[in-house]
């Protein structure tokens, strides 16, 4: 059913993100390539102790998630975590927010078509070369952004699928992994020592790597049930994504003899287990999770910057809805141009150190907002934290202490990004600047 102001008659979004649908974008928001190196990276840290790191992860991050469970219950708009810290804080932490997870989302994204090419390039050699490379990124995104403007049931569906075929490929990973242990047995694992800074920092990995699905709550104002199927998505896909990830790392860890100096630990198990037919099917499921997490953040992403607009945060532009597809198309069509531009700028290998001071800001910020939200809300919310503000103050906690692990020098993007938001709050508060229809 269409939504139509009542002031104006302009065609607005409409609703048709159900729960299952929710659950798929949670996921692919949060497994993109990561997966299938980071068994490895932890192997090296703690060895046979990684897979026992990999839930102590996933406990840290329902903390927060608990938080953004309660929270986006409260509300049925769309702009996610930007919307909950404005909400609570007001518009110039509402806009640094914003700003943090537009440049994360923007260089995370060109990082994951560069590394999409690379991926290819294991079936067609040439997809590296510069014009190859060119045409891939072009049409690619090209292609996302066809699909998401002409409607959000197709993105959805969309999204539904690419979920599937990642969740597929990585248990048959841990099937195929299984089977060789159970004939072969699993040789000792190497446990290196476990000091308080090698657990700190696998912590700190798998916080980032269990993270994104503060993305998928971006889209809100799409869902049929958003205040009842918001909390399902994210709890229903930190829970899939923390039995698969402990799965697989024990699987990693037991049937490579050097987990930790394997680059593709994933297609390594796959290969001893079922020879290189085993590994190409790995490798194109790598292909697959990375475009699902491309097109979840072109569904995603786009409907924060609609709701910047529509809280005149943002130009009135972004916050255009097409009148037959009724999709935010110039927020999508924005952020795909600009997206393009930065994947064919580079590959942004340093988007990690942003990531990791940001994600650890605004999640810090949004636990603290929940007794902010609770003694404003209006109406019940739908989903609530249980133990007071017990679970608010672990997840400040865990960012607090994980923040001691990140290296602040290399992160002056951050400070011109603050110095971004800065400078659009101050532009914003000018009397009609945003007053345009």
């Amino acid at each position: 059913m269409i939504r139509r102001s009542p002031s104006n008659g302009q065609p607005q979004l409409v609703r048709v993100i159900g729960r299952w649908s929710m659950v798929a974008l949670a996921l692919n928001s949060i497994l993109g390539s990561g997966i299938f190196g980071l068994p490895s990276i932890l192997a090296a840290l703690l060895g046979a102790w990684s897979p026992l790191a990999v839930l102590l992860g996933g406990a840290a991050t329902a903390a927060i998630v608990a938080c953004y469970a309660e929270v986006a219950s409260q509300f049925s708009a769309s702009g996610g975590t930007y919307l909950y810290i404005r909400t609570a804080f007001g518009r110039l932490a509402g806009l640094e927010t914003a700003w943090l997870m537009l440049l994360g989302r923007l260089t995370a994204c060109a990082g994951a078509l560069n590394l999409l090419v690379a991926y290819l390039a294991e079936f067609w050699p040439r997809a590296e070369a510069p014009v190859p490379r060119f045409w891939i990124i072009t049409l690619l995104l090209a292609t996302l952004t066809f699909v998401n403007v002409r409607g959000v049931g197709g993105a959805a569906r969309l999204g539904n699928a690419t979920a599937v075929a990642k969740l597929a490929a990585l248990l048959l990973v841990i099937a195929v992994g299984g089977l060789y242990l159970a004939h072969h047995g699993a040789p000792p694992a190497a446990r290196p020592p476990a000091g308080v800074g090698r657990w700190a920092d696998a912590l700190l990995l798998l916080l980032f790597a269990y993270g994104g699905y503060e993305v998928a709550l971006n889209p809100m104002g799409e869902a049929r049930d958003p205040r009842h199927d918001a909390p399902f998505a994210l709890l229903t896909a930190l829970l899939v994504v923390t039995v698969l990830y402990c799965a697989l790392q024990v699987v990693v860890v037991a049937v490579l003899p050097d987990a930790a100096a394997s680059t593709r630990p994933l297609a390594e198990v796959a290969r001893i287990a079922t020879g290189a037919a085993g590994a190409g099917v790995i490798a194109a499921g790598a292909l697959v999770s990375v475009y699902g997490y491309l097109s979840a953040n072109l569904l995603a992403v786009p409907r924060m910057t609609f709701a910047l607009a529509e809280a005149r945060d943002f130009p009135r532009l972004f916050a255009r809805v097409h009148p037959r597809w009724h999709t935010p198309y110039a927020s999508i069509v924005m952020f795909a141009v600009v997206l393009w531009a930065c994947a064919l700028l580079g590959s942004f290998t340093w988007n990690i150190t942003l990531s990791a001071v940001a994600r650890l800001l605004y999640y810090a910020a949004l636990c603290a907002a929940v007794p902010v939200l609770r003694r404003r809300a209006r109406r019940p919310a739908g989903f609530r934290v249980r133990g007071g503000l017990a679970l608010p103050i672990i997840g400040i906690a865990v960012c607090v202490a994980l923040g001691t692990r990140v290296d602040f020098s290399k992160s002056l993007v951050l400070l011109a990004t603050i110095g971004l938001a800065l400078g659009n709050w101050m532009a914003v508060r000018v009397p009609g600047l945003n007053s345009g229809p």
